[in-house]
């Protein structure tokens, strides 16, 4: 494999691996069912490979024009960025890489609304402290580690308290608080329906 074969290979990679960043894709890329480069850069794209391209089926194409044109309007920070994530998964060991893949996959089959949520959660995690972010690591470390039937349950009541408005949310933790009172070891024992001396 020569070089430049190299290089877009690894750019291709680094696109299909990008799938989860929140870049800006121009209208038209998005409203197009052409499968054919329809600018002088993509055209030169394609000319440098021409046995690939014409390997590639319809949504294999569509797909790579979408990306060269993400690619096209990323900054050189997220350029390298994305050279950096192509450079580690490289890197994987065979089954790490298709575990990659297999998620890669599922993040293009979630809808755009889900997408949207996860990448701002994602963020929040990001803006984290450090320590609270080691945190957040252990609570799911250990999430994994329990049996399915109980991560089911527990996805369940997350599920639910989604749906709870804030005045729900307040009164299960009041009942909850009620349930198992939190108190300071040097406190008096108190109960919420006792009145205050």
């Amino acid at each position: 494999m020569t070089a430049r074969m190299r290089i877009v290979s690894v750019f291709l990679l680094a696109m299909l691996l990008l799938g989860g960043m929140p870049l800006t894709i121009p209208a038209y890329a998005q409203l197009t069912n052409d499968v054919e480069p329809s600018t002088d850069a993509e055209r030169a794209l394609v000319a440098k490979h021409p046995d690939q391209w014409a390997r590639l089926g319809p949504d294999q194409r569509r797909r790579v024009l979408e990306n060269y044109r993400q690619w096209q309007q990323m900054r050189p920070e997220e350029r390298d960025r994305a050279r950096q994530n192509y450079h580690q998964f490289q890197n994987l060991p065979p089954e790490e890489r298709r575990s990659v893949m297999e998620g890669l996959r599922k993040w293009r089959q979630l809808p755009p609304q889900r997408r949207d949520e996860l990448q701002h959660a994602y963020a929040r995690y990001r803006r984290l402290p450090p320590d609270q972010r080691d945190k957040v690591m252990r609570r799911y470390r250990q999430f994994e580690q329990l049996p399915p039937e109980q991560r089911e349950r527990m996805l369940a009541n997350y599920r639910r308290w989604q749906q709870m408005t804030p005045q729900q949310r307040m009164e299960a933790r009041r009942r909850l608080g009620q349930a198992r009172p939190r108190r300071n070891p040097g406190m008096p024992r108190t109960f919420p329906h006792a009145p205050a001396p």
